[in-house]
């Protein structure tokens, strides 16, 4: 069964990307053919070999690529152009990238903090230009007030940092904030033109795997995210979420 559309999803790591992937790409789950996108490149083909070998019938192709807007936009180009990709409507994109920062507040560098923005917040940013320009150019502009379909879901990976932060946390804060704060102005704006736009707050350890961790709540299953999204993704318009809390059930909260 051919691929019923595109994923693109950045932050393709070995726990939650993984398992976002794998869900998204799998025959039985999302069919979508997926553009997997990471800094690092051996790590990248690594992993996009692994996904292939465990669902052979999945469509999965690596593209190198970190958050800067040229690498975003030439990446961008070169998944339009890849063949595994040929005749494939956007239908979802992922920004699912690791931000980590953590530094006493009168060590921390001003050059420091704005290139942790930079790279988290503006690559967030560039990342959601690049696949809303996708969205329009795949399925036309018209709004769900003339009676056409959703276009699309964009999820943001956030964390509890993005609401609160505990010291010595100002960058990292800061940046994950930001970027719920650009999803939320996001969904405002694209919602009735029928693009669906989501933050997620992973509050607890997300690993690829499901032992016993995973079976008494301890930790999240990074394929029960990637169930998650596709189940974000598959809303109508009558109901769309755009904000929502996930946790292991023994998390405290």
């Amino acid at each position: 069964m051919p691929p019923s559309g595109l994923a693109i999803l950045i932050g393709a790591g070995p726990n939650t990307g993984a398992g976002i992937a794998r869900i998204l790409s799998h025959p039985s789950h999302g069919n979508l053919a997926v553009a997997l996108l990471a800094r690092r490149p051996e790590p990248l083909h690594e992993l996009t070999a692994s996904l292939r070998k465990s669902s052979p019938n999945a469509v999965l192709e690596a593209f190198p690529c970190d958050t800067s807007p040229g690498s975003l936009q030439k990446t961008f180009a070169a998944i339009r152009e890849h063949a595994s990709f040929k005749d494939l409507k956007l239908r979802m994109a992922v920004y699912s990238v690791k931000h980590s920062s953590k530094k006493p507040f009168l060590d921390e560098t001003h050059d420091d903090f704005t290139a942790s923005l930079d790279s988290y917040v503006g690559g967030a940013f560039s990342f959601a230009q690049e696949s809303l320009k996708r969205f329009f150019a795949d399925h036309g502009d018209a709004p769900l007030a003339d009676g056409a379909a959703k276009k699309g879901t964009i999820i943001f990976t956030g964390t509890l940092g993005a609401l609160r932060c505990n010291a010595e946390f100002a960058a990292y804060g800061a940046g994950r904030a930001g970027v719920r704060q650009l999803a939320q102005t996001l969904a405002r704006e694209m919602s009735a033109k029928g693009v669906h736009v989501v933050h997620t707050i992973a509050n607890g350890s997300i690993e690829d795997a499901d032992g016993e961790a995973q079976k008494t709540g301890k930790k999240m299953s990074a394929e029960a995210v990637g169930k998650t999204y596709l189940w974000l993704h598959e809303q109508e318009p009558c109901l769309w979420t755009h904000e929502l809390d996930m946790r292991p059930a023994q998390e405290k909260f």
